[in-house]
């Protein structure tokens, strides 16, 4: 089955909007019930039930929707085309090793995030060498947009959350939060849980993504924060060069600083070695 038979030959699906809407609709419903049936998906989309059953089939063939009985759930080929998804085209390749630094040199959680429809949206985590209970719950959440990453990224995109569902001190906070480069989240968000993020950016003044490292409420939250700063500026650094194709040793040595990787530098043999 292709994606002209999820469309199938009708323009619209009973409530009006097209097909394609209501089949993302039913998927938005999904994210949020994790697992529900066709009375409570047709009821919290708005789209008849007939068509939902039609659309959720069509789904289940295309491997986007699972069904488990009488109820469905998300299917595996969202799964796999999510974990695709990035902010950046070269944020994950960046990231990689300078994340993995600063979760040893904290002994913290770390990961990064964006701010989407209001939420934020954990792209990836590494998890603390020690183990962090909660850490598994990091990949791919959505968490409300005042966590650390969220508040450091709405400081620079205020329109990315609706100006009616701030609270009145927000301005102020923000303008803080521009002026340190990070914010934080003491126990805001999950108790015994404390969070520290900076903005990371490309060649534009407009952050792509935020870094975080989150710990418990005993660790220096600022301490963390300088040595995220630090890590945040590598990774800036590296999504505003382009990595170089080989032809340029100069380049690559740079580029492998800010990334902290050493993979495919090639060193001059010291006279010693053999």
């Amino acid at each position: 089955m292709d994606a002209r038979q999820l469309c199938g030959p009708s323009v619209a699906d009973g409530g009006g909007r097209s097909v394609l809407e209501g089949a993302f609709a039913l998927l938005e419903v999904l994210e949020r019930a994790g697992e529900a049936g066709l009375t409570m998906l047709s009821s919290e989309s708005g789209i008849p039930k007939t068509t939902a059953y039609r659309l959720l089939e069509q789904l289940v063939g295309l491997g986007a929707v699972e069904r488990r009985g009488t109820c469905y759930r998300m299917g595996s080929r969202i799964f796999r085309l999510g974990r695709q998804w990035q902010p950046h085209p070269r944020l994950r390749s960046a990231a990689a090793e300078p994340v993995r630094r600063l979760v040893r040199a904290t002994g913290a959680t770390a990961g990064i995030a964006v701010l989407r429809r209001g939420h934020t949206l954990v792209v990836d985590c590494t998890p603390a060498e020690t183990g962090d209970a909660w850490a598994p719950l990091l990949g791919g959440a959505t968490w409300p947009w005042y966590t650390a990453a969220g508040k450091v990224l709405l400081a620079q995109t205020p329109s990315a959350v609706p100006r009616d569902s701030l609270p009145s001190a927000w301005p102020r906070q923000a303008a803080l939060i521009r002026d340190r480069g990070v914010a934080f989240d003491r126990e805001e968000v999950v108790d015994r849980v404390c969070c520290a993020a900076v903005p990371l950016y490309d060649r534009g003044q407009v952050p792509v993504a935020a870094l975080f490292v989150v710990t418990d409420p005993a660790h220096c939250l600022e301490r963390l924060a300088e040595t995220a700063r630090d890590i945040g500026g590598a990774i800036s650094t590296a999504l505003r060069n382009p990595r170089p194709d080989g032809h340029d040793p100069v380049a690559q040595r740079r580029w492998h600083r800010a990334t902290g990787s050493n993979a495919g530098v090639r060193r001059p043999v010291q006279k010693n070695q053999r």
